[in-house]
């Protein structure tokens, strides 16, 4: 990949600042968004060059296929099989030259897109075009098969690996006969090709993916950012936390319904982030707070079983949360997510590394931090960290 802003083999994502000792666990969170999880990749890279191998990967949607091709390979040949999976799925120049007879237009090229499919990731179902009220069974039951994709993890993906659970996998898929959220996590039991197939199972794009007898829908139908798993594991671990989001969570009013379409798609994916964070800040400083309020208390009254019953809801672990906000391609629109053209894919690439680059360089995890805040947020844009608290 040729990259933008930083050139490749310069050494520019210096090893930082990191005491695994006192902060924990390295944790890589990915969101859904088709062709956007190219910046995903460049995250990885520049962590990997940086010395900086994650302990967790969590994913949904792309996110999973991304966190698979790094969980589901060893350290030596992650970032190969994460170039290889993105050069699979790219558009030729047939497509490209196309495109450009029906007037090069984004708008020409998403509308080829979901015409012909993409290479090694999905192709038309031609049963599916014989009317919406056909049946073709409820794991046939979509407008492409996703044949390819599974062609494509199959010779991309470690089998023993992936099942091995080290870094541990978890990936998210949406519960279709109970509208619940389901994440498979490798911790509880060995997963495989078919667990990151379910959580980008999009419909009615893709068909539903069965897994232990019930079907599974893309987990970006219910929530798109699947940080929250860290949130709410048990045991709580310390860590530092790389919240990649790939949908912009703020933006300006958009004056036509082309620019409407394309926010409905940012907010719809974004999937309530920030209110997620607020929650989890506001928990862990209660844990914080209910944790020193127990150690306060003189020995005879921390014995009582009851006070160690309420003192177990106190934790003193600690989660700096860096989260990565991809910037916009100039001109992107709506279809931005179908955008599988060498230069999109390169460009987002490009930008995750230099991004992921140059926050790493500033090491917000090493500024100072109020002690009582078990939930320390450091927001980066374009690689500068623009918040924290």
């Amino acid at each position: 990949m040729t990259r933008t802003g930083v050139e490749p083999g310069t050494g520019a994502a210096a090893k930082p600042q990191f005491d695994k000792e006192t902060l924990g666990q390295i944790v890589l969170v990915f969101q859904g968004g088709g062709a956007l999880g190219a910046y995903q990749a460049g995250v990885y890279e520049a962590m990997q060059e940086a010395g900086l191998e994650p302990d967790w990967v969590i994913g949904t949607s792309i996110g999973a296929i991304n966190a698979g091709l790094i969980a589901g390979n060893r350290p030596a040949r992650r970032l190969a099989r994460l170039q290889e999976f993105w050069r699979r799925v790219r558009h030729g120049p047939f497509r490209q030259l196309t495109a450009a007879s029906w007037g090069g237009g984004p708008e020409a090229f998403s509308a080829l897109t979901a015409a012909a499919g993409v290479d090694g990731f999905f192709q038309p179902n031609p049963w599916a075009f014989l009317g919406m009220k056909t049946v073709l069974g409820p794991e046939n039951a979509g407008y492409y098969s996703t044949g390819p994709l599974a062609r494509t993890l199959a010779d991309l993906i470690d089998p023993d690996c992936l099942g091995a659970g080290h870094p541990r996998l978890t990936v998210g898929a949406a519960n279709v006969r109970t509208a619940e959220m389901h994440y498979f996590d490798s911790r509880a039991a060995p997963l495989t090709i078919r667990h990151v197939m379910a959580s980008g199972a999009l419909p009615p794009a893709f068909p539903a993916v069965r897994i232990d007898g019930e079907l599974y829908w893309d987990g970006g139908i219910l929530s798109n950012t699947p940080v929250e798993a860290v949130f709410d594991d048990n045991p709580r671990r310390s860590g530092l936390v790389f919240a990649v989001h790939i949908w912009n969570p703020s933006g300006p009013e958009p004056d036509s319904i082309w620019k409407v379409m394309s926010r409905q798609k940012d907010l719809q994916y974004a999937s309530r982030a920030a209110s997620h964070i607020v929650r989890q800040k506001q928990i862990h400083r209660l844990r914080h707070v209910i944790a020193e309020l127990a150690e306060a208390l003189p020995a005879d009254r921390r014995d009582d079983p009851r006070i160690r019953e309420l003192a177990a809801y106190g934790c003193l672990t600690r989660m700096h949360v860096v989260r990565l906000l991809a910037p916009p391609l100039a001109g992107e629109d709506h279809s931005k997510d179908i955008d599988f053209s060498p230069q999109g894919i390169r460009a987002r690439w490009s930008a995750g590394y230099a991004d992921t680059v140059r926050v790493l360089a500033e090491a917000p995890w090493t500024h100072p931090a109020d002690p009582i805040e078990g939930f320390i947020l450091h927001d980066a844009k374009a690689g500068r960290v623009v918040g924290e608290g």
